[in-house]
């Protein structure tokens, strides 16, 4: 914070020691009041306290926001979307195979491995069609997105 002073000051501060005294008080409390308004600030990751590990416990791990309702809403909107394109867009062996392999319809998700024997027939044919299917969903999804 060093400020370029004009002679005459210079002048006045050598010849006058009082004055120069005075303008250094001045100098500290221009500083103090810069300061003042920096001191509300408080950093996130200030320790103020211990958890009962002994860990240091911050304002960050204490302040959650848990607005995740958009997300939430976007998610559930993407999974409607989703559905009714394997409905509407997906043949029946392509729409056996997605509800299979991710475990839609409240199943649990298996493995292509599992799948093909379900079905009786290749792994890599399964791998195949399922591809084909999430090509599907997606070229949809980006067609309705637009």
């Amino acid at each position: 914070m060093r400020r370029f002073i004009s002679l005459r000051e210079r002048v006045s501060l050598i010849l006058h020691p009082a004055s120069r005294r005075v303008r250094i008080a001045n100098e500290i409390l221009m500083y103090f009041r810069s300061q003042k308004k920096l001191a509300a600030e408080v950093s996130m990751n200030e320790t103020i306290d211990m958890d009962k590990d002994g860990n240091p416990l911050t304002w960050g791990d204490i302040i959650a926001v848990e607005d995740t309702i958009a997300d939430d809403l976007d998610v559930k909107l993407r999974s409607a979307r989703a559905i009714s394109i394997i409905n509407s867009e997906l043949t029946p062996r392509e729409r056996q195979i997605i509800r299979l392999r991710y475990g839609l319809d409240g199943r649990a998700a298996v493995t292509q491995r599992e799948v093909a024997e379900r079905l009786g027939i290749s792994r890599s044919y399964v791998s195949r069609i399922e591809g084909g299917a999430l090509k599907k969903i997606s070229d949809s999804f980006e067609r309705y997105s637009m």
